[in-house]
């Protein structure tokens, strides 16, 4: 009896998320990254190096979770939570949190050491994630908290909830979706805050050739098809 309820859970789940579902981390973020990632362009693999600094982030979730779960003043309501059911967007907060007054979602981002010292202020995609997860979960507060990839050392941010700020990202997600149904690859963004994503992302070859403005996807699909037939031949 479970077993068929939880199997078509997720399956169901699956089919939501499907073409056009997006994550809460893709808020405010390259939106023509998104878009060739929802129609599976041509994408750099993946440095085995970054892949072991994902692993490395999540030891440290679970290194911060463990202390959380162990404290007196600060109590994990709930850990790993996912988002409500919605249309677009799927999302799971790392924690929901009660100092016995109020409640707070918990993003926990590990940072290398470098961005750590410099870091004065959240960056704005963290608080856009944050200011998701508590429109969801109809919050108010949300903690940012920066961990020193080097030194584990912490610092944290207090995220009021911004009503704008959230139906901002929903409705530019809600475009992109619709550009995404339409086939239009979405424009360059030339004022990336953090170039990085630039430098490690995976679609930057085929970024390049598609050129600044939007672009039809159909064409431009042909159009990278020939140059990798010609490469290969």
């Amino acid at each position: 009896m479970l077993k068929e309820v939880i199997t078509k859970y997720y399956s169901d789940l699956r089919k939501e998320m499907g073409q056009h579902h997006f994550y809460i981390t893709d808020a405010g973020k390259c939106q023509r990254a998104i878009f060739f990632r929802f129609k599976k362009a041509p994408a750099e693999a993946m440095e085995p190096r970054l892949l072991m600094i994902f692993d490395h982030g999540d030891h440290i979730h679970q290194m911060i979770m463990k202390a959380l779960f162990g404290a007196r003043k600060m109590h994990v309501v709930a850990a790993e939570v996912n988002i409500p059911p919605q249309e677009i967007v799927s999302g799971r907060a790392d924690a929901i949190l009660s100092d016995g007054k109020d409640l707070y979602v918990l993003d926990i981002k590990s940072i290398n050491g470098q961005i750590f010292r410099n870091l004065s202020s959240p960056k704005s995609d963290h608080i856009n994630q944050v200011q998701l997860y508590l429109h969801f979960f109809k919050l108010k507060k949300g903690i940012l908290l920066y961990v020193n990839k080097d030194t584990q050392e912490l610092k944290e941010f207090l995220v009021d909830y911004n009503q704008q700020i959230c139906e901002y990202l929903l409705r530019e997600l809600s475009l992109l979706k619709d550009k995404i149904e339409k086939n239009i690859v979405p424009p360059r963004i030339s004022n990336l805050s953090d170039k990085w994503q630039c430098q490690y992302c995976q679609f930057k070859e085929i970024c390049k050739i598609a050129g600044p403005e939007e672009v039809d996807w159909n064409l431009f699909k042909r159009k990278i098809e020939a140059i990798s037939s010609m490469r290969t031949s």
